[in-house]
C-alpha cells in the first residue's frame, strides 16, 4: 500500500469522525458540525479532554525535538498520525536536522489525502512520505516503511495515542513487540495511551464510543507501562504527558491528565 491513494476519497460530513473530533479538540480547522456536536458533548462530561488533546501534541513536539537534538535520531515513523495540525513531526525534526526522514502512517484515507497536500518535507535534504495502513498490521507497516527508512540505523517508532483505539490488550502488546523487534538497537519507542484513573474521563469515553467511529479504550496505568518492558526509559520515565520534560511552571504545578506515556530506548 503506497502513499498514492489512487482516488479522491469520499467524505461524509453528516457522520462524526474520530480524527476530525480530535482535530477540533486540538484547535484545528478540519472538522464539521457533527464532529463539533460530539466533541462539545464530550467536553461537557470531561473538559480535560481539550487539555489532553492539546498536550498530546506538546508531548510529541518535546519528544521529537529531544530525540533529534540530543540523541541524533534521523528517522521517525509516525503511526496513526491523524490530521495535520500545529507543528507536525517532520517540521519539528527537520528544524533540528534537515536530512531527517519521516514516514506518516494512517488507516484513514481522508487523513492521508490531507497529509499528501500539507505534510511535505521542509528541506531539500529530508524525506517525508505517507502510506495507508492499519496499526493492527505492523508487519505491513514495517514492510512498507523499508522503502524509505534504513532499518540498519536507529528509528523512532511513534504510537501517539493510536493504541487507545485498539480494543484487545493482547493485540496492543503484539503490535508494540512486533514493531520494536523490527527496528535495530538504539531505536526508540515514543508512546502515550489514555488511562482509566479519572471517572469523568471514563464516562466521557462511554459517550464517545456511542458516537465516534472508533471508541477510546482507557487502560490501567500498569498495563500501559508494561508496554515498555525490555526498553530503557529516558528521564522522567513513565508519566502523564503533561509532565514529560515540560519544564517548571511559572505558577503552581503541572497537572496530570488521563494520558500517560514515555520515551524509551531499545538496548543492545
Amino acid at each position: 500500500m503506497s502513499d498514492d491513494l489512487g482516488y479522491e476519497p469520499s467524505m461524509r460530513t453528516d457522520i462524526p469522525q474520530s480524527a476530525r473530533i480530535w482535530n477540533y479538540w486540538m484547535g484545528g480547522k478540519d472538522h464539521y458540525e457533527m464532529d463539533r456536536i460530539v466533541g462539545d458533548g464530550c467536553i461537557e462530561v470531561d473538559p480535560d479532554i481539550v487539555t489532553m488533546a492539546v498536550q498530546s501534541r506538546q508531548f510529541l513536539i518535546r519528544a521529537v525535538n529531544y530525540l533529534a537534538a540530543e540523541h541524533g535520531i534521523r528517522q521517525f515513523i509516525d503511526i496513526g498520525c491523524g490530521l495535520p495540525t500545529m507543528r507536525n513531526t517532520h517540521e519539528v525534526a527537520q528544524a533540528v536536522a534537515p536530512d531527517t526522514r519521516i514516514v506518516y502512517v494512517d488507516n484513514d484515507r481522508l487523513v492521508l489525502a490531507h497529509a499528501r497536500a500539507l505534510l511535505t518535507s521542509t528541506t531539500a535534504e529530508g524525506i517525508v512520505t505517507h502510506f495507508h495502513a492499519d496499526v493492527r498490521d505492523p508487519e505491513w507497516i514495517i514492510s512498507d516503511a523499508k522503502h524509505d527508512l534504513n532499518f540498519q540505523e536507529p528509528i523512532a517508532v511513534m504510537l501517539m495515542g493510536v493504541l487507545s483505539f485498539v480494543d484487545d490488550y493482547d493485540e496492543v502488546r503484539r503490535i508494540v513487540d512486533t514493531l520494536m523487534k523490527a527496528v535495530p538497537s538504539g531505536s526508540y519507542l515514543m508512546m502515550w495511551h489514555v488511562t482509566d484513573d479519572s471517572q469523568r474521563f471514563r464516562f466521557m469515553c462511554e459517550l464517545y464510543a456511542g458516537h465516534g467511529d472508533a471508541p477510546l479504550v482507557p487502560r490501567l496505568r500498569s498495563q500501559v507501562e508494561a508496554l515498555f518492558d525490555g526498553l530503557e526509559m529516558v528521564e522522567p520515565g513513565f508519566v502523564s504527558i503533561t509532565q514529560w520534560r515540560s519544564g517548571e511552571p511559572e505558577v503552581g504545578s503541572v497537572r496530570a491528565v488521563s494520558a500517560y506515556g514515555a520515551v524509551a530506548r531499545k538496548p543492545g
